[in-house]
């Protein structure tokens, strides 16, 4: 029967270049007044008018923008128990060092994880994912990593397939093996090389593989030694920079990682090289608007001709958020970003950064993942802060909110 959403302001995001790199980065495509049919979960049509199909559901856009569904391509939405008593301390101004002291931290995170069975972790994430729908999140990437065992790591990973399998936008798994250790970073890094790696390479083959390079996480060097042997078989991610920068985006770099996340704490001759490569750099304004006002330098990225993704980095601790909506309010007011520039980066860059190549555009052929907003200029997604900017969602296809 097909469904037709029609009299739309559209910004198709069309164009062969994947990722979007500098000043493409704010060409949006649009159609003023457009038409775009919809059948069999798929994209069949997109035109300034079109016929009504016989049977068709028909949407009346009146002139609202029709874009892609938002793309989050960096978040920890599966974990459990919860750390409000330590935001209530870090309002009080106790110490960070304090509250890891008093087993407060990722270590909390982990003991909250390790209790659960993969049912109730898949169980807990529903609602997370029924949030992100709602705001016009329509695929999501999830990483694991509150595990810190072999065993836990896959109930992990296990609990989120689960979770997306229930779901009916897309999940995409994350191996974030290299996230914190327990005991001896060295002994650990090692045995997570030999023992996790192999484990999870044989239930997840096509798995991204991800470390957190920071001094209350993992060295370069650790890095690096997982890395050299998870890039022979899997894609490599890096959240690096995010407080301090220790060496490891350069790395990154050499290593074709596919994408480098964070990088509040880049330098600009590191954020150049970065520029010049094939890595698609991420950025995360919500953590900076929780952790410490400090925000990545994405429009200098931009205007060097680099790759930008945006992604709202959703976690239990330093970015309790799944609204894309207010990552791109951020993203414009703190990272030097274009409303435009926004857009793109949580669209068709987004789905570049998970390798995605069927969905980010409106265009013939592509997945039906749509999202009408309730306004008719595109800006306004940057402009309002708080609220729900999406009238509706359309999932693979099916109207789901």
């Amino acid at each position: 029967m097909g469904l037709l959403i029609r009299n739309a302001r559209i910004l198709t995001l069309a164009g062969e270049d994947r990722p979007r790199r500098g000043a493409a980065l704010r060409e949006l495509g649009v159609i003023e007044h457009g038409d775009v049919l919809v059948t069999e979960g798929t994209i069949a049509a997109v035109a300034p008018k079109l016929e009504v199909p016989e049977g068709a559901e028909i949407v009346e856009a009146n002139g609202r923008v029709l874009m892609p569904g938002f793309i989050d391509c960096h978040t920890h939405a599966c974990w459990a128990g919860d750390r409000l008593g330590e935001w209530e301390q870090k309002l009080r101004g106790v110490p960070h060092r304090e509250i890891l002291q008093a087993g407060g931290g990722r270590a909390a995170t982990v003991r909250a994880v390790r209790a659960e069975t993969k049912k109730q972790l898949s169980s807990g994430l529903k609602p997370r994912l029924e949030a992100l729908l709602r705001e016009g999140t329509t695929t999501v990437e999830i990483k694991s990593g509150y595990g810190l065992a072999t065993e836990e790591e896959l109930k992990m990973l296990r609990a989120i397939v689960r979770a997306g399998n229930d779901w009916p936008g897309t999940v995409v798994p994350t191996a974030l093996l290299g996230a914190g250790f327990e005991g001896s970073l060295d002994e650990f890094a090692r045995m997570v090389v030999k023992e996790m790696l192999p484990e999870v390479a044989r239930e997840f083959p096509d798995i991204a593989v991800e470390a957190i390079c920071e001094r209350d996480a993992w060295s370069v060097e650790a890095c690096m030694r997982l890395f050299e042997k998870a890039r022979k078989y899997h894609p490599i991610r890096v959240q690096a920079d995010q407080f301090n920068s220790l060496g490891m985006l350069p790395e990154a770099i050499r290593l074709n990682a596919r994408s480098v996340e964070h990088l509040e704490a880049s330098t600009k001759a590191d954020l150049l090289q970065l520029a010049q490569s094939r890595t698609c750099g991420v950025v995360l304004p919500c953590a900076g608007f929780e952790t410490n006002q400090r925000y990545a330098r994405a429009g200098f990225l931009v205007d060097a001709g680099g790759a930008v993704a945006l992604a709202t980095g959703c976690s239990p601790d330093t970015t309790p958020t799944h609204s894309m909506p207010f990552a791109i309010a951020l993203a414009v007011r703190h990272c030097g970003l274009t409303a435009a520039e926004a857009i793109a980066a949580c669209t068709v860059n987004a789905a570049a950064a998970l390798d995605l190549r069927d969905r980010g555009t409106i265009v013939a052929g592509q997945r039906a993942d749509l999202i009408l907003l309730r306004h008719r200029d595109e800006r306004l997604l940057a402009w309002e802060l708080g609220g729900n900017p999406v009238e509706l969602v359309i999932c693979g296809g099916n109207r789901v909110s």
